[in-house]
């Protein structure tokens, strides 16, 4: 009998590069909130071995999650990905209430930070806003009652399927329509 898989517990961070160190932390501890928590800094990068000078930035959530930043000392962001829409990549963190929702949508604002929404996904409601390194954020509020949340979960994996097959066949069609 195979092993169980182990149960992953959650996000211990996200990482992503940015241009500023300190723009990041001002923009991620005095504007969002999220205490500066831990910072390496190094000239080789441990898994690799290569020489490298950077430092890492941890910015700590109320679970305990972290979302992360290397600064690599050259003041350049991460550039965006050019075969993919600039709304696709993001990370979505949540809040509370719809109170806080409204809450940090007035701060990013009072701190001159363009923020689209509150959009309403029905199961969740959402703002959206880009960081000082170009990257989206998202900030979320569940809204779907359990039930709700409980279908979609029931549902998942035909959807999925569902939506793997169209794109097969929509795919196995056009070396036809290229030969047409």
């Amino acid at each position: 009998m195979p092993a169980s898989t182990p149960p992953v517990l959650g996000l211990h961070h996200f990482a992503w590069r940015c241009r500023n160190a300190e723009q990041t932390r001002h923009f991620y501890e005095d504007v969002l909130g999220l205490p500066l928590v831990h910072v390496i800094r190094l000239d080789r990068v441990p898994s690799t071995g290569e020489y490298c000078p950077y430092v890492h930035l941890f910015f700590e959530m109320a679970d305990g999650s972290n979302i992360a930043f290397f600064d690599l000392g050259d003041d350049t962001a991460a550039l965006p990905s050019p075969n993919t829409p600039p709304w696709v990549n993001h990370i979505a963190l949540r809040v509370a209430t719809l109170d806080e929702l409204e809450t940090m949508k007035q701060r990013l604002a009072d701190h001159g930070i363009e923020v689209l929404g509150v959009t309403d996904h029905h199961f969740v409601r959402s703002i959206y806003f880009f960081d000082p390194n170009g990257f989206r954020l998202e900030l979320t509020v569940p809204v779907a009652p359990a039930e709700t949340l409980a279908g979609y979960r029931r549902d998942a994996r035909a959807a999925l399927d569902a939506w793997t097959e169209e794109t097969r066949k929509r795919h196995d069609a056009v070396p036809e329509a290229r030969h047409a």
